[in-house]
């Protein structure tokens, strides 16, 4: 058994960003980092399955702003290098999460010094600019909230209401860290900025290829494309209501109860195989095992 979990968690590390070897999660001892093993964050963002499942929702909703999609357009290889992309998402997400205070101010600073680079003209005409306080805001809750959305579903449905805003309040950190301005700190000024925002948001043609590369992306193994399948899709079905038909989804009530039945029934393996995550090595760090 021990080697079926061993495999098993190296094909899951290999999606991670922990595949890139840049962070020591387990050092220096006794650093909390920004969070510190207390917080809700640690909590959300401890669980691989439904922080797997929100990311592709999270890229999925992100996508659907103009601007927010001409930048990875113009100045991102996902189309030759779509898992390594998701690699960098998942070592900043982990590294600001559970890395050393060090670690993690330096991969906020790696990601502004980008963003300063990241600038273009969107198809329509208006200019884009990845460090634009407002277009930061959009990509920062666009994800929290489908971190959390994911949490709640395959993972902790009882979280209380005080858990769930105090998750939004200790992440914006990270937004405004990184230069977001009237981050929304509230699962009620999440609600109404994501309202807010739905009229800036479109289904275009490029979000359309985009999520056909993401459909069609390859797995980094066969014993990983099952697991990567469910994954994908129940991150679709995670997705708003109006997103979805945004982007022309659709899935039947069948088909919605068969992947999260699916997902209820392998999110336990992939616990049990998961030992040495961000998570536990953040943990182990602080001395808690």
């Amino acid at each position: 058994m021990e080697v079926i979990r061993r495999r098993i968690e190296s094909q899951l590390l290999s999606l991670t960003g922990m595949a890139l070897g840049q962070l020591d999660l387990e050092s220096p001892k006794g650093d909390p980092g920004l969070f510190g093993p207390q917080s809700v964050s640690w909590r959300v963002h401890g669980d691989f399955t439904s922080m797997m499942i929100g990311g592709i929702s999270a890229l999925l909703m992100q996508m659907l702003h103009p601007l927010a999609l001409a930048g990875v357009w113009d100045h991102s290889n996902f189309r030759q290098d779509l898992i390594g992309r998701l690699r960098r998402t998942s070592q900043f997400v982990s590294g600001t999460t559970f890395g050393s205070t060090r670690d993690a101010e330096w991969l906020i600073e790696k990601v502004r010094s980008v963003h300063l680079k990241v600038v273009g003209t969107a198809p329509d005409g208006r200019p884009y600019a990845a460090s634009d306080p407002d277009l930061l805001t959009w990509v920062h809750v666009a994800e929290v909230s489908s971190f959390l959305a994911a949490h709640l579903r395959y993972r902790n449905p009882s979280m209380s209401q005080a858990d769930q805003d105090g998750y939004y309040s200790e992440i914006a950190l990270i937004a405004e860290r990184l230069g977001a301005r009237a981050v929304p700190r509230s699962t009620a000024q999440v609600a109404d900025y994501l309202q807010h925002m739905r009229p800036q948001l479109q289904g275009d043609a490029r979000c359309r290829e985009m999520l056909s590369i993401l459909l069609d992306a390859p797995a980094p193994s066969r014993l990983a494309e099952p697991v990567g399948k469910l994954m994908l899709r129940a991150g679709i079905e995670l997705l708003p209501d109006w997103a979805t038909e945004m982007l022309e989804l659709r899935q039947g009530p069948l088909q919605r109860m068969m992947i999260r039945l699916g997902v209820e029934r392998t999110a336990p393996v992939l616990r049990w195989a998961m030992r040495n995550g961000s998570v536990h090595r953040a943990r182990r760090r602080m001395g808690i095992g």
